[in-house]
């Protein structure tokens, strides 16, 4: 603040309360509006929901937005969209811009000092960016967020995202570790953010988003101890499985265990033994969402509820191959079932 006011800017601050819910958007518009003139300008810092939030706010007052993460622990920053989600955390609905952010500044001290979990969430963010644009360009009926086929130069980004992460992931878990910025944090903030942005909002997202966003945050047990990006993960293995990639989605549910992501319904607080309806209705959400329609083949809520599963022995069998100890690591408190 002090730099903006040497820089004869008269800063207004909002402090962002946790969900990108319209009753907190309609909070922040009325709180700047009142503010006693007009802002030239939204400067949004914090994480991906605080992001989003912006947006949005920014879109409403008709002012340029910068996006600011302090984690990289999505690909919110650099998308001209926001997911909305009820108070409650549900999701609610997709907003939509017709601009991107005017800037994104990523600050890699401060991620590398951020807690490493966000890193990580952001790799399972970013992992489903190639998975999900493959399975958008195999459907010649998929769409992207504005409603345009995905390209060649889409995918090749969406893939170079997910090759960035597998190959840089260890090196950038070890540098937030040493709280240093090296190139392989520099490489996977990038993957993170930058590709992982441009390329599902360029290709489409798929099921993965479809039960991370459409389903699993409607259950209180999940919301509450989940990051976006470990959902996703979940979700990940969920659309493999139920696309018929068993090789692929074993391949990868090894890699997310080894980083400490969440590979079975367990590490997530759904558990398909004690509460099966549970996992019968996040199935039937996920196959209501729009995203799923960008699937190659026809989804039934029977699919996608029979992907969770197989995704969840799967992901049981990855953390007994490749142990739980870095999964342990990130997750010191188990999530409530």
């Amino acid at each position: 603040m002090a730099s903006l006011r040497e820089a004869g800017l008269d800063p207004v601050t909002v402090t962002f309360e946790g969900e990108s819910s319209v009753e907190e958007i309609e909070r922040i518009v009325a709180a700047l509006r009142e503010a006693g003139s007009p802002v030239d300008a939204l400067i949004a810092v914090g994480g991906g929901k605080c992001l989003d939030t912006g947006k949005c706010v920014a879109h409403r007052l008709h002012v340029p937005m910068v996006s600011c993460p302090t984690i990289a622990s999505n690909d919110a920053p650099c998308s001209a969209l926001s997911v909305v989600y009820t108070p409650e955390g549900a999701f609610e609905a997709v907003e939509f811009f017709p601009d991107s952010p005017a800037l994104v500044v990523v600050d890699t001290d401060v991620v590398a000092r951020a807690p490493l979990r966000y890193l990580v969430s952001g790799m399972g963010d970013g992992l489903a960016t190639w998975y999900e644009a493959r399975a958008c360009f195999r459907n010649p009926s998929a769409r992207t967020a504005d409603f345009a086929r995905p390209t060649v130069a889409s995918m090749t980004l969406g893939e170079a995202c997910a090759s960035t992460i597998r190959e840089f992931a260890a090196g950038a878990i070890a540098a937030v570790r040493a709280r240093r910025v090296d190139e392989a944090l520099e490489r996977v903030v990038e993957a993170n953010t930058l590709l992982s942005g441009i390329g599902f909002e360029s290709s489409g997202v798929a099921a993965a988003h479809a039960i991370a966003t459409g389903a699993f945050p409607a259950f209180p047990a999940v919301h509450s101890s989940c990051l976006h990006g470990e959902m996703v993960a979940v979700g990940l293995l969920a659309q493999l499985v139920l696309e018929g990639e068993m090789e692929e989605a074993a391949d990868v549910a090894g890699f997310l265990a080894a980083v400490g992501l969440p590979v079975h319904l367990g590490q997530i607080g759904l558990d398909p033994e004690r509460d099966p309806d549970s996992v019968r209705a996040a199935a039937e959400m996920a196959a209501a969402a729009p995203f799923v329609d960008n699937e190659p083949m026809e989804v039934t809520a029977r699919g996608v509820h029979a992907a969770l599963l197989g995704a969840h022995e799967l992901g049981l069998e990855a953390a007994a191959r490749e142990g739980d100890a870095a999964y342990r690591a990130l997750h010191p408190e188990p999530a409530a079932a």
